[in-house]
């Protein structure tokens, strides 16, 4: 339903996370029979997670670390892990900035060049620990890198940007043309992001196997406000769920939704899946794990962009290990442990088996979810306050 906004433009009204619960059915299930597994391409993993291509989530070791846990990792091929041969020091140097200096500071460390034989090794210690490799690259650099990728074994491609569309134009250069590229790499490719059903479908349409939703919503991300521009992320998965299903009937052909962005508790993973996502990309829990090297701190792919940052240097603090983050035990009462231990939960209460199934979950319109009988939580900071 469009509403009035002024006498020549309407819009519609969009859902965030906060602004929605998912409704218990009929049904509940033991937690150990529920599935929390995904397919995607030729891979099966045990959590419907990736960790997302920001330098401050993952590093060689995490991405080891979560595919040994049961999810998939996307290294960022163009960032600091591909431009130092041992970029510890500058994780150090990240950690110990002043806020008003951390934004200025970080585009100077990242003007240092791309070396392209860092990309294969770096993808080549991945694979050597015997799990899937994933890398990230962005759309006006991924034909020039994507061959060191290969070359150290890459599995699945990201091509990631703030917003990537099949139908980019430029008068002063060709435009990666999405359809042939990704009909030519040989690889699964996952594209994104978008926040609309049309742009959804269209990157459907490249022939990707994946495409990330979410514009803006992540913790370290200045998106919209820089730009403006963005969708809530719960209005934002169901339209992509819906191009999904248009593009299933129109070509027989399953695309993952994979939402990204904005999810810092169980429950919001949960929701996430609720609203239609086949899986769930994080950055800021992945963060906040000891494993990571950069001292409870977190930032985007677009924080150092030369010209125009997109994203702010955040503290996560540590909440744990990537274990405890992502499968338990948890000893908070917060949601930001245990992540999926969170959702099997949810669909175990809820009364579904499957990820697929959960999808149909029930949702409705509930902006007191988060406040409703917590006056003691609220006013103590405990729990939901």
């Amino acid at each position: 339903m469009q509403i009035e906004i002024g006498m020549a433009k309407s819009g519609r009204r969009a859902w965030g996370f906060d602004d929605i619960a998912i409704v218990p059915s009929r049904r509940t299930r033991d937690p150990e029979d529920v599935d929390l597994s995904w397919e995607i391409d030729a891979f099966t993993f045990d959590l419907p997670m990736m960790a997302s291509g920001m330098d401050s989530a993952v590093t060689p070791a995490t991405a080891i670390e979560i595919g040994r846990l049961g999810g998939l990792a996307a290294l960022n091929l163009e960032g600091l892990w591909t431009r130092y041969e041992d970029p510890i020091p500058v994780y150090e140097e990240i950690a110990e900035l002043d806020n008003e200096k951390a934004t200025r500071r970080m585009q100077e460390m990242y003007s240092a060049p791309v070396i392209p034989e860092l990309i294969t090794q770096r993808i080549r210690e991945i694979k050597d620990a015997g799990v899937v490799t994933c890398g990230s690259l962005t759309p006006p650099n991924v034909a020039k890198y994507v061959d060191y990728a290969k070359a150290g074994g890459l599995d699945v491609l990201v091509i990631q940007g703030t917003v990537v569309s099949a139908e980019h134009v430029s008068s002063r250069e060709a435009p990666l043309d999405l359809f042939k590229f990704i009909r030519d790499v040989e690889l699964p490719v996952i594209v994104g992001g978008c926040a609309s059903y049309s742009g959804a479908l269209h990157l459907m349409r490249t022939g990707a196997v994946g495409v990330l939703v979410g514009v803006g919503p992540g913790a370290a991300c200045t998106t919209r406000g820089v730009l403006g521009i963005g969708v809530p992320q719960a209005t934002a998965i169901a339209d992509a769920a819906g191009a999904r299903s248009a593009y299933l009937e129109e070509t027989g052909r399953y695309v993952h939704v994979i939402a990204d962005g904005g999810m810092r508790t169980g429950g919001d993973v949960s929701k996430a899946i609720a609203c239609g996502a086949d899986a769930v990309m994080l950055g800021s829990p992945i963060a906040a794990s000891t494993e990571s090297p950069t001292g409870g701190y977190h930032w985007g792919m677009a924080t150092f962009h030369p010209t125009l940052p997109r994203g702010s240097r955040v503290k996560t603090g540590i909440l744990g290990s990537l274990e405890e983050i992502l499968l338990g035990p948890a000893h908070e009462n917060d949601g930001r442990r245990n992540l999926f231990g969170g959702l099997r939960g949810s669909m175990a209460t809820t009364g579904y088996a499957t990820v697929k199934e959960f999808q149909k979950a029930e949702v409705m319109i509930a902006p007191a979810l988060q406040t409703e009988g917590k006056q003691l939580q609220r006013s103590q900071g405990v729990g939901m306050g």
